[in-house]
């Protein structure tokens, strides 16, 4: 059962950009625009991270170490959200995953795979 797909990662330089899409779909897609939604990255032997919030409404919050390079944003009506990555750096590097807020966990997806390298 599919609810959120990631999708947008890949292989860039130190100083590159790319675009990660959410496409939430299912059950989710009923409710997904009452809540707020999130993008979490995980680096292997670590925590995830919360990086980056956006309300129902489109309030957008970011994890300090992102603030004036990422910014998310969300179109209701195609039920997906946008994680714009601009300055990317090696620190950068992990799996990114998107989810409700709070996040519910039969909601995990794949994840999408962001390596930043030179």
């Amino acid at each position: 059962q599919v609810q959120l797909v990631e999708s947008g990662g890949g292989l860039v330089q130190p100083g590159g950009s790319l675009r990660l899409s959410c496409v939430a779909s299912g059950s989710i897609s009923s409710i997904y625009a009452i809540h707020a939604m999130e993008w979490y990255r995980q680096a292997p032997g670590k925590q995830r991270e919360l990086v980056a919030r956006i309300s129902s409404g489109g309030m957008a919050d970011y994890a300090d170490s992102v603030k004036g390079r990422f910014t998310i944003s969300r179109d209701n009506a195609k039920k997906t959200v946008y994680l714009q990555m601009n300055n990317l750096g090696p620190e950068d590097t992990a799996v990114y995953y998107c989810n409700a807020h709070p996040p519910i966990s039969r909601y995990w997806g794949q994840g999408t795979q962001v390596t930043v390298s030179s």
